[in-house]
């Protein structure tokens, strides 16, 4: 292992890597290399090359690449480890199904992996796992909840009725299990049950209430049959409360909360004794009017499927916090008054420039924020954590603008917030880097944050300053603390932009150990006892393998599975480089796959096609297998044609830092076209593309931008394709869209300057459209829109193929071959 220093990360990495090529100690391939003239090429990354280069050559056909992606092999994914920790396990898809197969090895053998049988399924899969600090392990598995003893027994404990979740081991050695609205702790030795907590969203009932009015005072005084009847119920609820007091054999009283609301977040204490709570009003997230037709249905009516709320349509949320007193029943409001900028107009200056449009003033308010509790799509675990020992709790809470994110703690003796780190973000709080929890054996917190421009690891112990893990010009993702404390894992790009490996950080002395050097995408598991690392690795020509490696050795990774069919294996996958193109908008470059045809003619002016990756926020010139890997093939079969590709992390893009990641804020489409406009220069400049013989296209973002591009830059592209593309950020949700664009009430500014509907006007050339007709995403309903305005603004070169049983990401192979060949029509038609 390389070990180094967080100092000299800092001072060692960087984003100019020339001439890097990647070698490789896998038994089941050969390297080469491809590049570009060495006269038109100053930063290139060159990944490495599989063994069909010995291979015969064959056609790469669309008919191929776009049938069902079971011809490429059985691909390992869903890695892990067996609930003992003992064996590997990953799934496969299985032959002509849609279904997967669990298959297991022994760390004894690794490359023979055997399909688990049904029956055991449970001893290798599982929802939740939590280990006790006597070793004892509880997990759940589909109705069920198990216990594995350290003597190797196993006992089921519950199975359907009312499902156990959110598990979790007590000081006490007792197991705790939400369970319907209620918390309850189970004495593993014994079998017996506890409820801890329960609530109710509800007015708290009351023995005898106050009159309401004068009549019901006078009768209450009056008539002595009442005042009977209210004194027994009063004196049996007394009773009872002097019962529960007494005698432990009563279930502690419910917690009630608003019955205008309803939860958002729970989480008790492994001591038993306190737990926080976040409530927040009831509101709609969808109208009756938010429906999607799906035409083709087996009765051959049309049904109205229900779909999301649009972004132009959401109110902001509030999540009032609690802290409940179990043992006596006190709950007690936390209240966010000691989060710094907690009351900062931080939308001040959008507002007054949208006021200004209209002819208005705006004048700075300095109200409470709307804060919650953070959520987000990459989230799995809750936003409330308990250290272990039961004494200590953090919560992350975000802004709803989206401008600030903080981690508190509480003081549970004075009942208050006590801010440990804000992140506060000029344009938005990333989503994606927002991991944290606490050390073992120790009140200490870690957790990523991004203030520092980059994604990096940090401990801190509450009260004092937080001390840097890792810092440098790269991201540090994926956290895995080991169960002794020693250290905190991470894959981080800390080599290349584009190269993923796996680091583990050493809290003895806060230095950094490499842990794989494979050159690629590289993502881990780390096994339960913390010995071993399971690999998923990848190249940008050949799909993710698994791997095994000790982590506490210097031994190389072990390939142990080889997945990819002869078919694949045989076919001429083309082997683009990694270049990093000169910005003229920013001091960083951008990054972007080449592709060379193998006849690259350095006389005659080429073609070329440049594709935009969707999401936004991904990264797709990167060293590893793609996600689009459609597209990857279809961009070989291309090259394989004469044309070259570019594929370029506009701006937006993950994996480069927060600038970057920034630079679309309140204006997307337009960093990422002038990336573009670079991207073609340098195509004509180092490649010898014919300016005029340049097309692109994209799906969903990259929809978007091909929009965008063919609308605002009518000069820069001969024709375009966008699939599932987004026209009106409007219509589409509310947690991607209000971090970049905020909300249409309060800047449509952003909202006018960043839809391509409005810029639809600008169209000159070719336009192809393809829209699903069942896009919960990116409704059907943006196509329709946009063809509408097209037609009224009497456009004539455009059309557009609709698809009526897709979604947004297409899954019959017959609507991909015919994307994919009008695409290709498009293509050779007008390049």
């Amino acid at each position: 292992m390389k070990k180094y220093s967080s100092l000299l990360i800092a001072a060692s990495v960087t984003f100019a890597l020339g001439g890097c090529a990647s070698t490789t100690n896998e038994p089941f391939s050969q390297t080469t290399s491809t590049s570009l003239p060495a006269a038109t090429v100053q930063q290139t990354v060159t990944p490495d090359v599989a063994s069909q280069k010995n291979a015969q050559k064959g056609e790469i056909t669309l008919k191929q690449i776009m049938s069902d992606p079971q011809w490429m092999g059985a691909l390992p994914n869903a890695m892990g480890w067996s609930v003992n920790g003992d064996k590997i396990v990953f799934e496969k898809e299985r032959q002509n199904s849609a279904l997967k197969d669990v298959y297991i090895a022994e760390l004894s053998n690794p490359t023979n992996a055997v399909k688990a049988p049904l029956s055991d399924l449970h001893k290798y899969r599982f929802d939740e796992r939590v280990v006790g600090d006597d070793g004892v392990i509880a997990y759940s598995f589909e109705d069920s909840v198990y216990v594995q003893f350290t003597n190797g027994e196993t006992v089921r404990i519950a199975r359907g009725g009312n499902a156990l979740s959110t598990l979790s081991f007590m000081t006490d050695g007792r197991l705790m299990a939400l369970s319907g609205n209620k918390f309850i702790a189970i004495d593993l030795s014994n079998g017996t049950r506890e409820e801890l907590l329960s609530w109710e969203f509800s007015d708290q009932p009351k023995a005898v209430e106050p009159p309401k009015d004068y009549i019901a005072e006078q009768q209450q005084s009056l008539v002595e049959y009442i005042k009977q009847q209210r004194k027994n119920r009063q004196d049996k609820e007394n009773a009872h409360k002097a019962l529960a007091q007494a005698n432990d054999s009563v279930a502690p009283t419910p917690f009630y909360f608003d019955k205008s609301h309803r939860l958002a977040g729970i989480s008790v204490s492994p001591a038993g004794n306190f737990a926080v709570v976040a409530t927040t009003e009831i509101k709609p997230t969808r109208d009756d009017s938010d429906i999607m037709p799906h035409y083709i249905q087996e009765d051959s009516r049309i049904a109205a499927k229900p779909v999301r709320q649009r972004v132009a349509d959401t109110e902001s949320v509030n999540h009032t916090l609690w802290l409940l007193n179990i043992k006596t029943g006190e709950k007690s409001e936390l209240k966010y008054f000691n989060l710094p900028g907690y009351n900062d107009d931080v939308l001040a200056d959008v507002k007054a420039e949208n006021a200004k449009a209209k002819g208005e003033t705006y004048e700075v308010n300095r109200l409470p924020r709307d804060i919650t509790l953070l959520q987000s799509w990459y989230w799995t675990k809750p936003s409330i954590r308990w250290h272990k020992n039961g004494n200590a709790v953090a919560v992350m809470l975000e802004a709803w603008d989206n401008k600030d994110r903080w981690i508190a703690t509480v003081d549970l003796a004075n009942k208050t917030l006590e801010s440990q780190h804000r992140l506060h973000d000029d344009a938005w709080v990333n989503y994606r880097f927002n991991a944290f929890d606490w050390l073992n054996d120790s009140e200490t917190l870690y957790y990523q944050s991004e203030h520092t421009g980059y994604s990096h690891l940090y401990v801190q112990k509450p009260g004092e300053k937080p001390v840097a893990l890792t810092n440098g010009r790269f991201i540090v993702d994926d956290l895995t603390l080991s169960s002794d404390d020693n250290y905190i894992y991470f894959k981080a790009n800390m080599e290349h932009p584009g190269l993923y490996e796996v680091y583990r950080a050493d809290l003895s002395n806060n230095t950094i150990d490499t842990m794989t050097n494979l050159n690629g995408m590289t993502d881990y598991s780390l096994s339960p006892d913390g010995k071993n690392l399971l690999l998923s690795h990848s190249k940008v020509n050949q799909p993710q393998e698994l791997y095994i490696k000790p982590a506490d050795e210097t031994a190389a990774a072990k390939q142990i599975t080889q997945s990819t069919s002869a078919d694949f294996n045989a076919l001429p996958w083309a082997v683009p480089n990694i270049v990093a193109i000169e910005s003229s908008h920013t001091d960083a470059p951008i990054y972007a796959r080449v592709y060379l045809p193998e006849n690259y003619d350095k006389s005659a002016p080429n073609k070329a096609v440049v594709f935009n990756h969707g999401a936004g926020y991904l990264q797709n010139a990167h060293m590893g297998w793609s996600v689009y890997f459609r597209e990857y093939m279809f961009h070989s079969m291309l090259v394989q044609q004469g044309y070259v590709v570019l594929d370029m992390d506009y701006r937006a893009s993950a994996g480069y830092g927060r600038d970057w990641r920034t630079a679309i804020y309140r204006q997307m489409g337009t960093p990422e076209v002038q990336d573009l406009r670079d991207g073609v220069n340098w195509l004509v400049e180092n490649a010898n593309v014919d300016r005029e013989r340049i097309g692109t296209y994209g799906g969903s973002y990259g929809g978007f931008l091909t929009f965008m591009s063919m609308f605002t830059a009518p000069d820069l592209f001969a024709a375009g394709a966008a699939l599932r593309p987004v026209t009106d950020w409007a219509h589409y949700n509310t947690p991607y869209t209000a971090n970049i664009l905020n909300t249409p009430d309060i800047d449509p500014i952003a909202f006018e300057r960043s839809s391509p509907i409005y810029f639809a006007d600008g169209l000159e050339k070719p336009l192809l459209i393809n829209a699903p007709m069942v896009d919960d995403n990116v409704f059907f309903h943006d196509t329709v829109r946009l063809v509408q305005r097209l037609i009224e603004l009497e456009k004539e070169d455009f059309e557009t193929a609709i698809y009526p049983v897709e979604p947004h990401g297409f899954v019959q192979p017959s609507s991909w071959l015919d994307e994919y060949r009008r695409i290709y029509k498009l293509f050779e038609e007008n390049l």
